[in-house]
This record gives structure tokens, sequence and C-alpha cells, in this order.
């Protein structure tokens, strides 16, 4: 179930009721109208967001594993696993015509038979997404023509998270090889890397500061095996340029699976393993000590 709270109090608002599996990915469009979700269900669901009402679902072979609106609102993709035989697509839709949910068929689909898409974004101005794969590997596919623009690989391991910088011109991955690496959206530059001892399964940019949050922690199945000091939960603070670790948030007693900074910049959420959503608000001393230094 895909639950809206307000983050200053923690108080939930309601509920979009309709998947029957785990739920995936969330994206809101730019005005925060609508609301869309991809699910194990085999569904990919479009919502408006102020009364919970369901406005289109499109049924999929296998799981929708990313999902996301275009600058505008007006397109959506979402890619599927690659299972039970099918395998990894990505979808688009464009939402002026209605036609193409109530037929299922999408404008364009981009089949990707190597390694599955295990995180997507739009690009700047929606004329591409950028992919990152199971295999570590990076993507742009152009979403007018499908064709592949680029291709890069500087992950050893899977891509857990993309998440773009806040005027779309950089963005940064997680992954499993315990690193999250920042990239330039149009040329897919390498620009800077954040070590950790440990898998990464989220990576956020702040949009005030120079400042990235990481969050991870050790595969979920493992953590049963050691104590939660072992365990490393903690939220990570990097210095975007310098590439230093400045600071460590403690909380979660299990691996942080997302983590993402309010848009005023002043406080940021983590979801972990262990049920809970965090919701941190950063100290007066953290906005004076970035504007001395």
């Amino acid at each position: 179930i895909v639950n809206v709270w307000y983050s200053v109090n923690g108080e939930r608002l309601g509920t979009y009721n309709g998947h029957t599996g785990a739920v995936w990915c969330v994206d809101a469009d730019w005005d925060t109208r609508h609301v869309l979700t991809g699910s194990a269900d085999n569904s990919c669901r479009l919502w408006d967001c102020e009364t919970g009402k369901q406005l289109a679902l499109v049924k999929t072979s296998s799981a929708v594993r990313t999902c996301g609106f275009d600058f505008g609102g007006n397109i959506i993709m979402f890619s599927t696993d690659k299972q039970m035989g099918y395998q990894c697509f990505v979808s688009f839709f464009d939402l002026r015509d209605p036609s193409q949910i109530e037929n299922n068929e999408p404008y364009m689909k981009i089949p990707c038979s190597d390694s599955k898409i295990t995180s997507a974004v739009w690009g700047p101005l929606g004329e591409f997404i950028i992919a990152g794969h199971e295999s570590g590997e990076l993507n742009q596919f152009s979403a007018k023509s499908g064709e592949q623009l680029s291709n890069i690989k500087e992950h050893t391991k899977q891509i857990n998270d993309i998440q773009t910088s806040r005027d779309m011109t950089m963005f940064i991955t997680a992954s499993k090889d315990n690193t999250a690496k920042l990239f330039d959206c149009t040329s897919l530059e390498h620009l800077k890397t954040f070590r950790t001892e440990r898998p990464v399964n989220s990576a956020a940019l702040s949009p005030i500061f120079d400042h990235v949050v990481l969050g991870g922690g050790q595969e979920a199945m493992d953590v049963t095996t050691t104590s939660t000091r072992i365990g490393k939960f903690e939220a990570r603070f990097f210095h975007l340029a310098f590439e230093e670790e400045f600071g460590r948030v403690k909380g979660h007693f299990g691996p942080i699976n997302s983590v993402a900074f309010h848009p005023d910049g002043k406080s940021y959420s983590s979801g972990g393993e262990d049920g809970y959503v965090r919701i941190h608000y950063f100290d007066p001393q953290y906005f004076e000590f970035e504007f001395e230094a």
C-alpha cells in the first residue's frame, strides 16, 4: 500500500489502495497532481494524488521495477523485470492519448536483453532516460526514437538507485559495489566517487549544498547473522567536491533502502528494512557552517 504523510509532523494523510504485491517505485509529477506506482503484481498504476482514486492501470508481463514522469508530466516510462521467461522492457506512454492506456499499447517499447534495468530516471527536458543495470552499466535511451545514445560501465556490480541533482545537470548512482558515483547527465562523464565498506542502496544530492547522503548496509538476508553495532546502518554524509565523509546519522536497525532530501534542503528522510521512515531536520549550525565555509 502506498501512503502519503505530512513530512512536517508525520501525520498520515491517506493511502492508495489497489496493488497486491510489493511496490518497487513511486513518482509524482511536477505539480503533484498525479502519482505513478509500479509493483511486483505486474502492474503500473496512475492515481489522483489528492483523492487517491485510481486513474489508469497498465498490466505487464512481469514486475515493474522503475517508473517516472517526464519533465512536463505528460509522458510516463516504466521498466519491467527479466523473469518468468519475459525479458526486460522499458515502455513509454503519452498520457495525452487515452487510447494508449486503454489498449495497453505504449507508443514505444525498448527491449533490454543483456542485463535487466534496476533503476531509471528521466534526463533533463525529458529528451532521454538514464538507466542503471544489474551488470553495473549505465545507458541513455532516447525518449523519441528509443535508440541507445550512450553506454558506460563504471560500477562493477548492480546499480540500486539513481537520483538527479535539482537542476538536472548531474546524477548520482548507488551500487552494490560499495560505492556511489556522480555523473554528468548529458555526457555520462564520471565526476566523483564516494566509497564505503557496505553495499550502497540509495544516494541523494542536497538541493542547496555540495553534500551527498548515502544509505545502505549489508544485504537484508545477512542482517540476522551480525549485531546491529557491526551492521553499519548509518546514513553517511559526504562532501560533493572533496569526496570526504563528514558525518553519520545513526537510528535504523536494518539496512537503509532509500534516502531523499526535502526540496528545501533543510531535512532528509531515510526508509529502512526495519519498517521505519525517519525524517531528520538539520541543526541551525549546519547552515551556518556551510555558508562560512
